[in-house]
């Protein structure tokens, strides 16, 4: 009897099906290309990442909500520890996904905390100074997304998680 064989145990046979395509100019085989490697490179990087930071503004918000509506928590307690329980959950989906560490650190989270300040100052202070200069809130706010954005990922690619590019 076949023992059925995982996916991974599978990935490292060349004579496999799904590790192995054909080159269609000459038929020689040549090694798939895995949806991971697809993403590879700095703007899957920076794609991965915009994915969790999305993910990390649901779990913001759904957090924010219960704890002011539903736990009857003060504002500014509640938006703090709706900030933090974001914050756990980008590191640990960049740090799973975005940048393929098999163990979370806690070196990597505090570096990740601070970067993420570094964002949110760079928010704040280019949305105030936007805003003062004239400029309508929102494209304010979105620009200042943008630059918080750009921080945040420099910041987790060079130092946080240590990698320039891919």
């Amino acid at each position: 009897m076949q023992r059925f064989r995982t996916f991974s145990e599978r990935a490292g046979e060349p004579g496999d099906r799904a590790d192995v395509a054909t080159d269609r100019r000459n038929g020689s085989p040549v090694r798939a290309r895995s949806p991971r490697n697809r993403m590879a490179g700095l703007p899957g990087l920076a794609l991965r990442f915009a994915v969790v930071g999305g993910g990390g503004v649901l779990v913001n918000s759904a957090a924010l909500f219960a704890l002011y509506h539903w736990a009857g928590l003060p504002l500014l307690v509640a938006s703090g520890i709706a900030v933090e329980l974001a914050v756990v959950h980008n590191f640990l989906l960049n740090d799973r996904w975005t940048f393929a560490v098999p163990t979370p650190s806690a070196g990597r989270f505090v570096k990740f905390n601070v970067s993420v300040l570094g964002g949110l100052a760079v928010n704040v202070v280019l949305v105030w100074s936007l805003v003062r200069s004239g400029m309508h809130l929102l494209l304010a706010n979105c620009l200042g997304i943008s630059a918080a954005f750009a921080v945040n990922f420099a910041c987790s690619t060079g130092w946080v998680w240590g990698r320039r590019s891919r």
